[in-house]
């Protein structure tokens, strides 16, 4: 649990085994690739037990659940590896290394000529061919099991109205989600007083604003940092959801998602919310992507003309079943990613699967960062 969207991913699938009286969770934040500040604590305050790196290196296991390639090639048993944003064909071009454009890059995947996830769960027909192409020896491990963390949204969309109330969306105040991922390319990024300008342009009789910040944000910049930067615009309306948790319910409940490139937009689309992405956060994303296909869609954001009109233009101009396209980009799984995801669990830890099914939950009602 390298990582906040690491962490998120597996807590939605473990609540398909940890139930079982035959499995025994640990909980481990490897020592390897980017150390993000208090990772560990923030695993330890799961309730679970965490096992310390050097500890883990020396253990036996029968399963490592993994929605990160940091570190498994490091631990003995056999790999369930994940996503933990939209896919593993990511829209965003790596900023780090040319040669990895994705995350089914023989780098990630192979050690020598040693495959290393037993199983790599991909969200998408689409990237059996990506994967054929770029690392066709991983392909015997490859299985298509959709996204559990869409498939918890789709399921939480009955909630809407409760999750308005908790995030304190009046009757008639429309709920306006702000979400930016982390590069110099990020709403935030090309535009570090966008949320000053929300504030400022939108009245709050009328709108509610609720901003998402990517994990690394927070981790990389510290909770302190990032509160005094937003102070101003804290003050004058706006409100954060934690990194952990929160996010998803706030896209559930959202009138209008505005973003950029980040998987938060991408799951805002799916949902077929209005959309309003920064045309600005293009410049690194990859064609053929689901952020490339979304910006052929979306009402484009212009950071450098009044706000206001083109929130009010987004959400009246938007037509039912627009990102239908990007919903089908997202799984080709849709509703079925924990049932794949708990027999594939069972066969590599070759036991028999329980007759009762654990159902789909909702993602819980947010809180905002006080």
């Amino acid at each position: 649990m390298p990582h906040d969207q690491a962490t998120a991913r597996i807590l939605d699938v473990l609540p398909q085994v940890e139930a079982d009286p035959r499995v025994q969770a640990v909980f481990i934040t490897p020592a390897t690739g980017f150390q993000w500040a208090r990772m560990e604590e923030s695993a330890r305050s799961l309730g679970g037990l965490w096992v310390p790196w050097r500890q883990a290196l020396e253990m036996p296991f029968d399963l490592v659940l993994a929605a990160c390639h940091w570190g498994i090639q490091d631990l003995s048993g056999p790999v369930l590896l994940m996503p933990h944003g939209v896919g593993l064909v990511r829209s965003r071009i790596s900023p780090w290394d040319d040669q990895a454009p994705h995350d089914l890059y023989p780098g990630n995947l192979m050690r020598g000529n040693e495959v290393i996830p037993s199983r790599l769960a991909l969200a998408h027909d689409g990237e059996l061919a990506a994967l054929a192409e770029s690392c066709p020896q991983a392909m015997p491990q490859a299985i298509v099991a959709g996204d559990p963390c869409f498939d918890r949204m789709l399921a939480s969309q009955p909630y809407r109205q409760l999750y308005r109330e908790a995030l304190g969306v009046r009757d008639g105040q429309r709920l306006v989600v702000v979400s930016t991922t982390w590069s110099p390319h990020s709403l935030f990024g090309t535009d570090p007083g966008i949320f000053a300008r929300l504030t400022a342009e939108l009245p709050g009789k009328d709108y509610r604003v609720v901003g998402v910040l990517h994990p690394f944000i927070w981790r990389g910049h510290s909770r302190r940092q990032v509160l005094a930067w937003l102070a101003k615009p804290r003050t004058a309306g706006l409100h954060l959801v934690p990194p952990e948790e929160g996010w998803r319910a706030a896209v559930v409940g959202a009138d209008l998602v505005m973003g950029d490139h980040g998987s938060v937009t991408m799951y805002g689309a799916g949902l077929d919310r209005p959309i309003l992405m920064n045309t600005r956060s293009l410049a690194d994303v990859r064609p053929g992507s689901p952020a490339d296909i979304l910006a052929q869609l979306a009402a484009p954001l212009h950071v450098d003309r009044p706000l206001l009109p083109q929130v009010e233009r987004a959400i009246a101009s938007h037509v039912p079943q627009r990102y239908a396209r990007i919903a089908e980009m997202i799984t080709s799984r849709p509703g079925q990613s924990a049932t794949i995801l708990r027999q594939t669990i069972y066969r590599l830890l070759n036991l028999p699967e329980p007759s009762h099914d654990v159902p789909v939950s909702a993602v819980p009602l947010p809180r905002l960062t006080p």
